[in-house]
């Protein structure tokens, strides 16, 4: 007697067909993490640039004065005790009453403006 046997294992095509699926997916899923990681990233520089100009509005009422640079806001003992850069951008260093705030370099592409 002749036993017949079948494998139960996978073919390569079943193997294939399901990294194509998965490759597909994940080509699909990238975008939109690409999209919520940018706009985290605005958030947390425009978040950055509105802790600065409330600094500058404070010192600006405290000293009497129209100009201020970054470090006169930012330090352990000053208005700001930390400032975390979130993308490598670039804050201005210095401060004018009712001047809009420029941030640049936003992950090496992108500016934001924030008007205070």
């Amino acid at each position: 007697m002749k036993k017949n046997t079948l494998s139960a294992g996978f073919t390569l095509v079943e193997i294939l067909i399901v990294l194509v699926i998965i490759v597909l997916l994940a080509a699909m899923a990238l975008p939109a993490f690409q999209k919520v990681r940018t706009s985290s990233q605005d958030k947390a520089v425009l978040n950055n640039a509105r802790l600065l100009a409330a600094a500058a509005d404070t010192y600006f009422l405290e000293k009497g004065v129209s100009t201020v640079t970054q470090d006169n806001l930012v330090g352990p003992t000053n208005f700001v005790k930390a400032l975390n850069p979130v993308a490598n951008e670039t804050y201005p260093a210095h401060y004018t009453q009712g001047v809009t705030i420029t941030v640049s370099g936003i992950a090496g592409a992108r500016t934001i403006t924030y008007a205070p």
